[in-house]
């Protein structure tokens, strides 16, 4: 195997953060500019937006992910994979294009603009050419490219978006840049890939999996989009939808540091199950739930410790319910981190995609039916509370299915040191919460002394995941203060 785990990691994890960093940094800019309301704006017609890319997409993307990785050695089998992918995209986007565009001319009349902006996103469905790479582990060539597409959003919105009538014009970045990076990632196609023979071609032979794989993409917009939709509709308005959205901004900054891993540890699993090496599967699994504890605890303990000082000055007046959002959200990233570990990285890769449809689907009826009773009640907390029961209720489905392969309380074990680490860096950050006053300076402060509080005591506990993967860096940085 050519490919490196860490160095596809860190390949992903720059691709993935880079994603959601850019909304990030320009998030205390527009949260002012645009106000709460036109966030708002935004976020709801996104979340419409997205049914649609859905249907184009129709589960082509895991479906086609997992059988490059099986046929990657052979050109002509990898090839005929992709053209059959592309064409299926294609046609499933002009159907979603037709589609939403009637919609948008019967039925959208508030917000029409941005919803014709947001056109542009169907079309980056049918040229987004990142599942193919990413079955080829070839992390490095998707984060390079978009991490130049991405410094350029940033300075767009910087340059361009000066007021709250610059809404469309801010969802036109948004849309724009999500195209342009997909399109640059097909520079690499010929190299990998032959010219098309049609008569060869048979995009719908294999139309059975990829609905079974559609299905559960189904299930998961429900509890990832719906829950923006619902609070649209519910509380007539898209303040609420605001909060929302800014809230979910931060923890999902960090949620590519513990979900990266297993987008690249997906094809290896995919690769090693079409070798029948069980072994080598279950100890990559071990060792990947002992990552998602190691990352997710500390990053969802510390958001919960720092929210009460960092929502005031970072998104500015105005936003203070976005702290108490913040703190139960941030559980996701431990939940979520599990989940794709399990799902994504272990079942769809092992053709048990049924299994991981069951799961998400029975999650998805639980956040719908939660959702028309909270929302109502609580508003966007309500929307919170229903996403992340109903990502614990798809984890512990999971595991009820795995139970005989994968030991859940190996799993527990493995993260003794993280929960008593985490614990007391979460109780000093509290205590540092109550002292401090809400600044830039006091958050950065209470950051650097929660991550050094963690990372001394999983040396005092002598963790050897830790240490293991600590080692090298440690030794590098020895030689340098040694010169």
């Amino acid at each position: 195997m050519a490919k490196s785990i860490k160095r596809n990691y860190v390949y992903s994890t720059l691709y993935n953060v880079l994603m959601v960093i850019t909304p990030l940094i320009t998030a205390p800019y527009t949260s002012r500019v645009l106000e709460a309301d036109g966030i708002g704006a935004v976020s709801f017609a996104a979340s419409i937006v997205a049914y649609f890319g859905l249907f184009a997409n129709m589960g082509t993307g895991s479906y086609a992910q997992r059988e490059i990785s099986y046929v990657r050695d052979d050109p002509e089998k990898r090839s005929i994979v992709f053209w059959e992918t592309q064409i299926l995209r294609m046609i499933n986007t002009s159907i979603a294009l037709v589609v939403y565009l009637s919609f948008v001319l019967l039925y959208a009349k508030s917000y029409r603009t941005i919803f014709l902006v947001f056109t542009i996103n169907l079309f980056s469905t049918a040229c987004n050419v990142s599942w193919f790479l990413t079955g080829l582990e070839e992390f490095g060539k998707i984060a390079l490219r978009n991490i130049a597409v991405r410094l350029i959003d940033v300075v767009f919105v910087f340059m361009f978006i000066k007021s709250k009538s610059d809404v469309a014009l801010y969802a036109f970045g948004y849309s724009f840049f999500s195209i342009a990076a997909a399109i640059v990632m097909w520079k690499y196609i010929p190299a990998y890939v032959h010219k098309p023979d049609f008569k060869s071609l048979h995009p719908f032979r294999n139309m059975k999996t990829i609905l079974s794989l559609f299905v559960p993409g189904i299930a998961v917009q429900v509890y990832t989009v719906l829950d923006k939709t619902m609070i649209g509709i519910f509380t007539e308005g898209t303040l609420e939808n605001g909060y929302y959205e800014q809230s979910l901004k931060i923890s999902n900054a960090v949620l590519p540091l513990v979900v990266s891993l297993a987008g690249v540890i997906s094809p290896r699993i995919g690769y090693l199950f079409g070798k029948n090496d069980r072994e080598q599967i279950n100890a990559y699994m071990y060792r990947s739930y002992n990552f998602v504890l190691f990352l997710s605890i500390p990053l969802c303990l510390g958001l919960i410790g720092v929210s009460g000082n960092f929502v005031p000055w970072f998104f500015g007046p105005g936003y203070e319910k976005v702290a108490g959002l913040m703190k139960i959200s941030s559980l996701l990233i431990i939940i979520i981190g599990l989940h794709n570990a399990t799902g994504g990285q272990y079942l769809i890769p092992t053709k048990r995609q049924n299994l991981y449809t069951r799961a998400v689907t029975i999650g998805a009826i639980v956040n719908f039916s939660m959702n028309i009773v909270f929302i109502r009640i609580y508003q966007s907390y309500g929307a919170i509370i229903a996403s992340v029961l109903a990502e614990a209720i798809i984890i512990a489905v999971e595991f009820y299915y795995i139970h005989g392969e994968i030991s859940l309380g190996r799993i527990i074990a493995s993260g003794k040191n993280y929960y008593i680490a985490g614990g007391i860096m979460l109780a000093v950050l509290l205590f540092m919460n109550a002292k401090f006053t809400p600044s830039i300076i006091h958050t950065f402060t209470m950051i650097f002394t929660g991550a050094a509080i963690y990372i001394s005591l999983l040396f005092i506990l002598k963790d050897k995941f830790f240490l293991e993967y600590s080692a090298k860096p440690i030794a590098f940085l020895k030689r340098k203060f040694s010169r």
